[in-house]
């Protein structure tokens, strides 16, 4: 049992990391395109990416058999759909975090820039997207967190060999197991707040680094 908690740990921490990530790129990109739409594509933007807050999640994760069970996109059965589902589920919180951030920030800036001949790709990297560093280091801390305690779709969609800690939760305490599933729950907890601590420090890197240039 020991073991296979263990996997599932390893399990957990790998989606919502890979998930995080998908997200983050995705939520950001959106955030910052729907930034310079004309108004009726920004809010268009802004309700397609909040949908998922509607929809239970094991709507979504029943609506994600559906799409991949068949081609041309086949992912029933493997790990990458309980990545793709987890994204989908955490996608939205990366957007408004993001978008949020990009209200808070002088768009002069980025102007100034391009005044002086640096390309889009240019104010993008050094630009943009430093200023954005707080807002997009705590979309991911929040994606990373919710995707690690995500049960209601996951259970919809993963294979035996792709279990998280909350579906082994789950089943432990569906089994009237309830003490380990407490433990277990425990385990959750602290690997959560390890994760979390983890990309609090990166980003405090990031950020020594930008004041040493």
């Amino acid at each position: 049992m020991a073991g296979t908690n263990h996997d599932s740990l390893v399990v957990s921490i790998e989606t919502a990391l890979g998930a995080s990530l998908i997200a983050i790129v995705v939520g950001t990109w959106a955030a910052i395109a729907a930034r310079t739409a004309p108004r009726f594509v920004r809010r268009l933007t802004d309700a397609v990416f909040h949908l998922p807050v509607a929809v239970p999640s094991v709507v979504v994760g029943l609506g994600m058999l559906v799409a991949f069970s068949d081609g041309p996109i086949l992912l029933n059965g493997t790990k990458w759909i309980v990545i793709a589902a987890h994204a989908v589920l955490v996608v939205t919180f990366a957007y408004a975090t993001v978008s949020a951030g990009l209200d808070r920030t002088d768009a002069a800036f980025a102007d100034v820039a391009a005044s002086l001949g640096a390309s889009a790709a240019r104010v993008l990297l050094r630009v943009r997207l430093p200023m954005l560093l707080p807002s997009i280091t705590a979309a991911a801390s929040l994606a990373i967190a919710l995707s690690m305690g995500e049960v209601g779709a996951t259970i919809m969609v993963y294979p035996a060999e792709w279990r998280t800690l909350p579906v082994s939760v789950f089943t432990l305490t569906d089994r009237g197991k309830v003490l380990l599933g407490s433990a277990v729950t425990v385990v959750l907890l602290v690997a959560t707040l390890i994760v979390l601590l983890l990309v609090g420090l990166l980003k405090g890197r990031v950020e020594e680094r930008k004041r040493r240039r």
